[in-house]
């Protein structure tokens, strides 16, 4: 059974990917700061299949070791889906430099260097799969979140890049933009 890493799995778009990883036959290592109800409900439906690893990626000095103990304990990673973000919005006038900080340190940096982590056992194997969440944001703009808007554009072009390093190696890498939507 192939092992596949989804980071922010406790709710939305993270706890559907793992769901769907899960019925497509996939073991789930499902990456959040905190269990959500709905993660430990997965888990205690599917226990052989979904595991919960706590990891705050704002500790960008602890992800090297987090990443080693992931391949040790579950074996090599065949995916890795950065989906884990901050939304905090606000204009730009206004946000503070903290504010700032912490989104370009959780939504470029730490993907960034997981990726660098996770990359190494998919080297090893001669293949795997490495899918960023952007968001739609990235190239339309959205008034209120223009730093979200701008890590999400840098992590769009860190996987065009990254994919032309590692597409010969049998390692994909693409970015998905999801865009809002409205039940009507």
């Amino acid at each position: 059974m192939k092992t596949v890493v989804v980071t922010g799995a406790t709710r939305g778009l993270g706890l559907a990917i793992s769901r769907q990883a899960i019925a497509d036959g996939y073991k789930v290592i499902a990456v959040a700061r905190t269990l959500s109800d709905q993660l430990k409900a997965l888990i205690q439906q599917q226990p052989e299949s979904v595991m919960y690893e706590q990891f705050d990626f704002s500790d960008l000095a602890g992800i090297h070791a987090f990443a080693t103990r992931i391949s040790k304990e579950h074996g090599r990673p065949w995916a890795l889906i950065n989906n884990a973000a901050l939304g905090t919005d606000g204009v730009l006038a206004t946000l503070h430099e903290n504010d700032i900080s912490q989104l370009i340190r959780v939504n470029i940096e730490a993907p960034i260097l997981l990726t660098k982590y996770m990359l190494r056992p998919m080297l090893i194997n001669r293949g795997g799969r490495i899918i960023n969440i952007s968001s739609i944001i990235a190239t339309t703009g959205f008034s209120g979140l223009s730093v979200y808007a701008a890590t999400k554009a840098a992590l769009a072009g860190f996987t065009r890049s990254l994919s032309r390093e590692v597409g010969k190696a049998g390692i994909t890498v693409n970015t998905v933009a999801p865009g809002t939507w409205k039940l009507t």
